[in-house]
């Protein structure tokens, strides 16, 4: 192993020790059923182009590009060409709650917090995951609010 190979394997242990699998989701899990305020069942939201449209001319371009390598700026300058195929693919994954599998990688990195930095557990895991993904939950977090 190479001395970079041993250094990212220290706080992979670290997180691996502290994280563990008990809450995570199984991937075959279905949108939640919404109800009303008196109990009767919601139609799933319509994705409307327009509210795509305004995440992606509001996005931060100031933020790191996501694991797919798609950098926040391509989205937002090309937010015409890109609001009607990801509408269609926001539209298709709340019906069928089924995520790209792109979307769900993660560059993990960690971040220093405090203290003496040769302690693992005085760094903290950031996950640098897919634009495109992250406007899609803002999508589905307004639906559900």
């Amino acid at each position: 192993m190479t001395k970079d190979q041993e250094k990212a394997e220290v706080p992979h242990a670290f997180f691996a020790s502290v994280f563990n699998s008990k809450g995570s989701h199984s991937p075959d899990t279905q949108p939640p059923e919404q109800e009303d305020m008196d109990g009767e069942q919601k139609e799933n939201p319509k994705i409307q182009g327009e509210m795509v449209s305004d995440l992606l001319y509001h996005i931060d371009t100031h933020n790191s590009m996501g694991s797919n390598g798609i950098h926040s700026r391509v989205l937002k300058e090309l937010a015409d060409v890109f609001t009607k195929p990801l509408s269609i693919i926001y539209q298709q994954s709340w019906l069928t709650g089924e995520v790209p599998d792109d979307w769900r990688l993660a560059n993990v990195m960690t971040v220093y917090k405090k203290g003496q930095k040769e302690d693992p557990g005085n760094y903290r895991p950031v996950s640098l995951t897919s634009v495109p993904g992250k406007v899609m939950e803002q999508i589905i977090q307004s639906a559900i609010m």
